[in-house]
Order: structure tokens, then C-alpha cells, then sequence
């Protein structure tokens, strides 16, 4: 009786993750990927993000410089330049709204975490063997392998530290997921927004999101990337 009550928690439980998982991945598009450029944008990113994981194996530094030059820089372009931000119609709520209960990196925590990623070349010149955890370099290719090592480091921290900072304004599921949810995106996105170019191609240059707009429900947004 006790295996079978203990089967069913964990029955739950999975069940749980996996909605919560479906809810944010839902709000993250539906609240923040309006722009076609935005969505043509992560599909670079994730394909980049991609690559990046297989190469993690074989040469982390480059995965880094990789993982932040392209993949972080598109994907963060397309939130900052192209996203729109006046009121949201599709889902009836404000751009400030939005920002506010954002669950991960809203735009100012976005403007922070890529702050630190473009400073921390500065603080390697400054301190080359960055407070004894490096050996000075003696070429600029050296230089910049020691930048990715750094950058894949801060996308590590980045990512354990909003997950822990969400068990406390937020609860434990919540962090989990989202940090599920981040680590898996670059293969979803890669399923939701491949045909983004062919639209923009063709001119569209915001997504109607039809299928949202007839399915709306008044949630709060959970999602990020």
C-alpha cells in the first residue's frame, strides 16, 4: 500500500514538472516571440546552442566563445531590437506587465547578466591570470579561449543562480523547470520557429499567433529565455 501511495506521488509529481514545463514553454512564446526576425533570430541561436552542447565534449572554451558570440548575442538581439513592446493585443496585457512577472530574465536582468559578459574580458586584461585561476596568456588566440572558459562559467552561474533565486520568490518546481526549460529550449525552438525565415521572407514581419489568439487564456507569463 505504502509502494503503491509512494508510485502515485511520483506519478504527480512527474505530471507536475511536465505541465508547469508546458506552461512556460507556452508563455515564452506567446508573450515575447511576436516578431518574426526575433523567432528567425532563436532559430540561429538554437541551432548555435546545439552545436555548442555536442562540442562541449571536445573543446569547452569554443563552445563558450560560440555560445555567447552567436547564439547568446541573436537571441538577445532579437528580445532587445525587434521584439515589439507596446500593448499586447494577442494576449491583452502591457509590455510593463509582462517585464514585471516575467519568471527568468526579464530585459533589465538581461542588460545585467550581458553587462558582466561584455566586462569580463576587461577584468581578464586587467588581471590576466584573473586572481590565480589562469596562467597568462601569450597570444590573443590564448586571450580568447580564456574568455570562453569564463563566458560558459557565467552561463552556468547565471543559470543556478536564477533557479535557486526562483525556490525562494517562487517555489522548488518552479526553478527546476525553468531551469529544465532553458537547458531544453534550443531543441524546441528549433521545432517551433524553423518556417520564422520563410514568413519574414515573405514579408510577415509579425506573427499572428492565431492559434493563441483563439485558445487565449488570461495567465500569468511564466516563461523566459
Amino acid at each position: 500500500m505504502d509502494q503503491s501511495n509512494n508510485e502515485l506521488g511520483f506519478g504527480a509529481r512527474i505530471k507536475r514538472v511536465y505541465g508547469e514545463l508546458h506552461t512556460q514553454r507556452m508563455d515564452d512564446h506567446r508573450y515575447y516571440h511576436h516578431s518574426r526576425i526575433n523567432q528567425s533570430l532563436h532559430f540561429l541561436s538554437a541551432t548555435t546552442f546545439v552545436f555548442c552542447y555536442a562540442l562541449l565534449f571536445t573543446d569547452p572554451a569554443l563552445a563558450g566563445l560560440l555560445a555567447w558570440l552567436v547564439a547568446m548575442t541573436s537571441r538577445q538581439a532579437g528580445h532587445f531590437f525587434f521584439e515589439p513592446r507596446g500593448y499586447d493585443h494577442v494576449n491583452q496585457a502591457t509590455h510593463e506587465y509582462k517585464e514585471e512577472i516575467k519568471v527568468g530574465y526579464n530585459l533589465f536582468r538581461k542588460v545585467v547578466l550581458m553587462s558582466i559578459w561584455a566586462a569580463s574580458p576587461v577584468v581578464l586584461f586587467i588581471e590576466p591570470t584573473l586572481f590565480g585561476i589562469f596562467t597568462p596568456t601569450e597570444s590573443a588566440t590564448e586571450f580568447m579561449r580564456q574568455c570562453g572558459l569564463i563566458w560558459l562559467a557565467l552561463g552556468v552561474a547565471g543559470l543556478l543562480f536564477r533557479v535557486v533565486h526562483l525556490f525562494f520568490i517562487r517555489d522548488v518546481v518552479t526553478g527546476v523547470v525553468w531551469g529544465l526549460k532553458i537547458l531544453t529550449d534550443p531543441f524546441h525552438d528549433i521545432k517551433l520557429y524553423w518556417k520564422a525565415p520563410f514568413y519574414l521572407m515573405r514579408g510577415q514581419l509579425i506573427d499572428p499567433m492565431d492559434h493563441i489568439a483563439h485558445n487565449i487564456v488570461a495567465a500569468p507569463a511564466r516563461g523566459n529565455d
